[in-house]
């Protein structure tokens, strides 16, 4: 997206407009080998070659955040040694910036995972002390009671010897073959937590997917390996520095296209 000139080289530290636009119009500004003094000329940040006095300046990266479909059976990371495909596998090609996962979900989860390069976004979802409710809606195997219910409730003592919060769990369906379909919102979120919950009420998880984050929601009409970018809405809500224009507009769905299979067609937060 293009940007005014005196917003370039204010981003890139050089001044604050007003002195950027002193700096253009003086002639101390030569843009793609030509000299500019229109302060409101428009250039692609990311691709205009700008000098101030003979020195090319350095552009901050654009934040941008997505939310991705993390498809059952792929890592959450950037690379796996004994090559697992991984969310960046499947993004590879698809954005400019270099996004990575925002917190985790395991291999054998689903849903909702946010990829970013806004360092403060990421610390704000993944450190304790900001607290962001996430909710996964899990089917489990094993014969149902409300003792159990009140077992995933908590608090469970991991095996690590760590002790889990309160829950809120809540039964949104029992079937007659003894699978249950249960809510579960945490506000912590320690590796393979619910999966050690319902080992502890001595149920079985079948599947695992995580729906929503805060207030952000996984849209229904998403598929695994989709994607799409925040609103600067959305961003900001979370607590991140809001995106550019462009990104912030952007709203449609996407296929990973790298990744075929996954179309229809075809601190850890590791649940």
């Amino acid at each position: 997206m293009e940007e005014r000139l005196q917003n370039i080289l204010a981003k890139a530290g050089v001044a604050s407009r007003r002195g950027a636009a002193a700096l253009i119009e003086s002639g101390r500004v030569i843009v793609n080998g030509r000299l500019c003094r229109e302060p409101g000329a428009r250039f692609d940040p990311e691709s205009a070659r700008v000098l101030v006095d003979g020195r090319r300046i350095a552009v901050p990266e654009r934040k941008r955040t997505i939310m991705l479909y993390k498809p059952a059976g792929v890592l959450s990371t950037m690379s796996d040694p004994f090559g697992g495909e991984t969310v960046a596998d499947i993004m590879r090609g698809q954005v400019a910036e270099r996004l990575v996962p925002v917190g985790r979900l395991d291999k054998d989860s689903e849903g909702l995972l946010l990829m970013s390069n806004d360092g403060d976004l990421t610390l704000r979802l993944t450190h304790p002390r900001f607290e962001h409710v996430k909710t996964y809606v899990v089917r489990v195997a094993g014969r149902w009671s409300a003792e159990k219910l009140a077992t995933l409730r908590g608090p469970v003592e991991m095996p690590d010897g760590y002790v889990t919060r309160p829950a809120e769990v809540a039964v949104l369906k029992e079937r007659e073959d003894n699978v249950t379909i249960l809510e579960f919102r945490l506000r912590e979120g320690r590796k393979r937590q619910i999966r050690y919950m319902c080992s502890a009420a001595r149920l079985v998880v079948l599947s695992l997917k995580r729906i929503a984050i805060g207030r952000l929601s996984l849209p229904r009409d998403m598929r695994p390996g989709q994607w799409r970018d925040l609103s600067s809405e959305e961003q900001e809500e979370l607590g991140g520095a809001p995106q550019g224009a462009a990104h912030g507009a952007r709203r449609e769905t996407r296929y990973a296209v790298n990744n075929p299979t996954n179309r229809p067609d075809g601190q850890c937060e590791e649940q």
